[in-house]
């Protein structure tokens, strides 16, 4: 169908009449035609609903696409899957702005077995693209699958030799470099025919797809039958292919049961970003460890970060790549849908589930650490790099147009509670790094508006940097120097805010008469970077070091605020309750805890909070008659 349009903002809202309430795909878009945001839906009126909900009802981020968006359009099609591969395959085409963004944290080594080849032949790739090839892995270290390797030609002699090797040595007759060390037992080590050697691959194959018992089981028998006819040197040779056998195993830690064939995705995420843990699991053991972190633009729960991840590892997949089972931490809403879709490529039966108890459970929540590990090192990671950094300051020197790269900057934002408790927070970064003993808090006693309550704030600070009093101060009884607070000027200042909160500081920076110091405002729709007096915002392309920066010192200063706010709050309302006779600390630290927030208990109703352990119904009604009388 057409993109529907009505003019700007949220005036292009189709009527819910007009949305099908079929399967299908949509796409936000802006006023250039750029494709901003890709999503499915069973049922398309409910989820476009969703989106056109009162603005403050919105997170942020989803609230920051509908905003920037003018026009919206679908496509119903007939089943989940038809969806699902629609949905992919716009994500590709259009890439748009507000979907995530996936970030491999490397390129994972394999085992491969070139089945295409004549004698095919074990080694070791980052390439996943061999024609005819078998992957095993992808495994963490380069130097595990090298062991494995050396381990498995021990049991399974097959071919290791290059094909230049292999076709000089078919060729002369004279065997292969490898093979007269013992290192390749191709047919070009004249040890084997073509035949024969197909029939061990075959068996390397089926050992590393999960067939572990069979082999260990022969060999043993072997070993024992070798050894009640005397043959001692084949049973040491037997021997010595079980314990090949037992190291290889060991590499990969058992964990679930034998018959378990299944992909397993720990997910941790936050604002930002996400950190996914892949485990795949073959014959009861983890064969394969991949990870990779994941940008995020709008609020997306885990459900719908577990559909995106499985459409992304699975989209080229067939056959036995993919698993008879699949276990994620939420199924998202369309869990049927992607079962089919998994099924199609499989070729039989897959299952999307949850890990809820037992072996699977575990090995799931030793996943979800590991993804919280490897979010936490990426953040770390990235905010430590001194290269970054550097480059990162070096880059918003040049597009603010400063004459030097910013080492200490200043960002301040506002929280309140409808326009009560209003708070404002000052954080510092200095070199790129965050600075917490710099940190300030500010309480606004009154204020018209958030333009007011930075204005008020920015005043405030700079203050202190126009002060007469002198900047050291020595300690008249130890003789130690202290230095005055908020003494050091920043080079860059940033406003949470788009125009209207970059004009109130730049009214408040000119009025304190200082000179030197870059303003700037980081809005929240496509994070457009605002100057004072500049109709137009500077625009830093996404996932560069700079923009990662201002948005963790905008996002720093954020969480300081609201963190503030939080305890403000919670001081102002325990105050008041404390005034209640017969509500002590303890029934205070009941009633917060019941209801998890003051704006719960606020709107509750007497009878409810009876229902506190400890609370009366006279009580209650003191309390509730105690809240809604402020």
């Amino acid at each position: 169908m057409p993109a529907v349009q009505r003019g700007s903002g949220l005036s292009y809202r189709p009527k819910a009449g007009e949305i099908p309430t079929l399967p299908g795909v949509y796409r936000f878009s802006d006023d250039a035609g750029r494709v901003l945001y890709v999503g499915k839906a069973k049922n398309l009126r409910a989820r476009l609903s969703n989106y056109f909900a009162p603005l403050h009802s919105l997170h942020e981020r989803t609230r920051r696409m509908v905003t920037t968006a003018t026009g919206v359009e679908w496509t119903t099609v007939g089943s989940d899957v038809e969806a699902l591969q629609l949905e992919y395959t716009w994500i590709k085409e259009f890439d748009p702005p507000f979907n995530v963004k996936f970030r491999d944290d490397k390129t994972y080594p394999y085992l491969a077995i070139t089945l295409g080849d004549e004698a095919p032949r074990v080694v070791v790739t980052r390439n996943t693209r061999m024609k005819g090839a078998k992957y095993f892995g992808p495994y963490p270290k380069i130097w595990a699958v090298h062991d494995t390797v050396d381990l498995m030609i021990k049991v399974f002699p097959i071919r290791t030799c290059s094909d230049s090797s292999y076709k000089r040595a078919m060729t002369t007759g004279k065997p292969c470099f490898p093979g007269q060390i013992g290192r390749c037992g191709g047919p070009c080590s004249g040890k084997v025919t073509i035949e024969e050697h197909r029939a061990i691959v075959d068996d390397f194959v089926s050992f590393m797809a999960g067939n572990d018992k069979r082999f260990t089981s022969r060999i043993m028998a072997e070993m024992r039958a070798a050894a009640e006819r005397q043959d001692y040197e084949s049973a040491a040779t037997y021997r010595d292919q079980l314990q090949a056998l037992e190291q290889v195993l060991q590499k990969s830690t058992v964990v679930l049961r034998d018959g378990v064939d299944a992909d397993l995705f720990g997910i941790e995420h936050d604002e930002l970003a996400a950190s996914v843990q892949q485990f795949i699991v073959r014959g009861g053991r983890i064969r394969g460890v991949r990870s990779w972190t994941v940008d995020k633009e709008l609020d997306m729960s885990t459900a719908d970060l577990v559909d995106g991840v499985i459409q992304r590892v699975y989209d080229t997949a067939s056959g036995i790549d993919v698993p008879r089972e699949v276990l994620v931490p939420e199924l998202p809403e369309d869990a049927e849908g992607l079962e089919a879709w998994l099924a199609e490529r499989r070729g039989s039966k897959v299952k999307v589930r949850i890990a809820q108890r037992g072996e699977k459970a575990t090995l799931m929540e030793t996943a979800v650490v590991n993804a919280k590990q490897a979010l936490m090192l990426y953040k770390t990671r990235r905010s430590s790099d001194f290269v970054a950094r550097t480059q990162a300051l070096e880059d918003i020197r040049d597009a603010l147009g400063m004459p030097e790269a910013p080492l200490r900057i200043e960002c301040y934002d506002v929280s309140h509670l409808s326009g009560t408790n209003i708070v404002a927070s000052m954080v510092v970064f200095e070199d790129g790094l965050s600075r917490k003993d710099e940190y300030r808090r500010f309480s606004v006693a009154e204020s018209t508006d958030d333009t007011d309550s930075i204005y008020q704030v920015i005043t405030r600070r700079l203050a202190h940097l126009t002060s007469a009093e002198p900047v050291e101060t020595i300690d008249e009884t130890t003789g130690e120097r202290k230095r005055r607070k908020f003494t050091y000027p920043p080079q860059l200042l940033i406003v949470d805010g788009g125009q209207p909160q970059v004009a109130a500081a730049a009214r408040a920076l000119e009025e304190s008469g200082l000179t030197g110091i870059t303003l700037c405002g980081l809005a929240k729709r496509l994070e457009e970077i605002w100057l004072p007096e500049d109709p137009y915002p500077v625009i830093l392309p996404r996932g560069s070091e700079a923009l990662f920066l201002l948005q963790r010192v905008r996002d720093e200063a954020h969480r300081f605020a609201i963190t503030f706010q939080r305890q403000k709050r919670k001081r102002d309302i325990s105050s008041v309750l404390a005034e209640i006779p017969g509500l002590g600390p303890a029934k205070v630290r009941e009633l917060l805890k019941h209801f998890g927030s003051v704006a719960k208990l606020k709107d509750s109703t007497p009878e409810a909070i009876a229902e506190v352990k400890g609370i009366g119904p006279k009580l209650a009604g003191t309390v509730h008659e105690t809240l809604n009388s402020r």
